[in-house]
């Protein structure tokens, strides 16, 4: 009689319990940093809680955004490079939160793996706890995933959930947006999050490993260029709306670039006029449209080109929130105005980006 197989237990299945409970140890103090009125930002419970009456709100109006990171985590994967990837998870959905006027509150993210590195995933927490401090929101919960067969041994994927408010009446766009409203740009950090399985075929074109020098930054390697994380526009743009009162809409440049983003917080029988020449065209960009042999437009509609983020204004308070604006760290140009939509076209562009090399 042959003897029994050995038993499986699940660590044989390739979900190791211990390394879940190891990364938990791990990331406490990152999550507890990110304490706010609110949230005391402890894991380790079923949910997680927020007191919005000890947050300070009085009528307030709840606005939820997720999002993920896309295909540059294949980019961090390859590189070994995990530490910025969290802060482009929070930017992603915290950016969507502000362009409606709304005080991101807190956060959750989903971590899924093939095999789970206690340690490697502690980077990329300890990201999004810096993201979620630097939007002031607080980290209160998520869920790491360990599935062998589903994913490779070192592929992982990121989700992240992120819930804000608003005292009604105070939500963006405002409905007076009109022809002659001002557009002004504010300056993005890079490629942000969006447009990657185009960056990694222009990088297969160049024929350039992640690991060479960066030929639009030479001084840094191509693949830490190219994951500079995604600029979070949440304190500087909460305070210009607070301050000035002359905010009318925001628009997060991301997917689909101006082109498709813009119309989105207008009225439907408004546009925008742009004026391509003012938009700061970042060196990365230039290279991808060199390499690639990219079209302009093509380029505006997949990529943020330079400007991350889009607000609406008030004409006549333009200079005073490009001001605060510039007060908290941002590069802010005057891109253009608010006009009549004539057709389908609805963001009509005046000159050409500076794509020169």
């Amino acid at each position: 009689m042959s003897d029994k197989q050995s038993g499986l237990t699940y660590s044989s299945s390739g979900v190791d319990i211990d390394a879940g409970n190891r990364l938990v140890d791990l990331i406490k103090p990152m999550v507890r940093a990110t304490a706010r009125s609110g949230a005391d930002a402890e894991i380790g419970g079923f949910g997680g809680l927020f007191d919005l009456k000890g947050a300070g709100f009085r009528d307030p109006v709840l606005v939820a955004a997720t999002d993920g990171v896309g295909t540059k985590l294949k980019i961090a994967i390859e590189t070994g490079i995990h530490d910025g990837i969290g802060i482009d998870l929070v930017a992603m959905s915290v950016n969507d939160l502000v362009v409606q006027g709304a005080e991101p509150l807190f956060f959750l993210d989903y971590f899924a793996c093939g095999k789970l590195d206690p340690n490697a995933a502690a980077t990329i927490v300890a990201g999004i706890a810096e993201g979620c401090r630097e939007s002031g929101c607080a980290l209160i919960g998520g869920e790491t995933a360990e599935m062998p067969g589903l994913y490779q041994k070192d592929d992982y994927d990121l989700a992240g959930f992120a819930v804000g408010a608003a005292e009604r009446g105070t939500l963006l766009p405002r409905r007076d947006i009109g022809p002659g409203d001002a557009v002004i740009g504010l300056a993005s950090s890079g490629v942000h999050s969006n447009g990657f399985s185009l960056v990694r075929k222009v990088v297969e074109r160049s024929g350039l490993a992640f690991d060479a020098p960066a030929p639009f930054a030479p001084v840094m390697k191509l693949g830490g260029a190219l994951l500079t994380p995604t600029k979070l526009y949440v304190k500087s743009c909460l305070k210009a709306i607070r301050e000035t009162g002359g905010i009318k809409a925001l628009a997060h440049i991301t997917g689909g670039g101006f082109t498709d983003n813009i119309p989105r917080v207008l009225p439907k029988n408004l546009g925008v006029r742009i004026d391509l020449a003012a938009v700061p065209v970042l060196p990365v960009f230039k290279w991808l449209a060199a390499e690639g042999n990219i079209a302009e437009l093509e380029m505006l509609r997949t990529f943020n080109c330079g400007i991350g983020m889009i607000a609406v204004v008030e004409r006549d308070k333009a200079v005073d929130i490009m001001k605060v604006l510039s007060d908290n760290g941002e590069r802010a140009v005057m891109l253009g105005e608010v006009t009549d939509a004539t057709g389908s076209e609805r963001v009509v562009y005046d000159g050409h980006l500076d794509l020169a090399p």
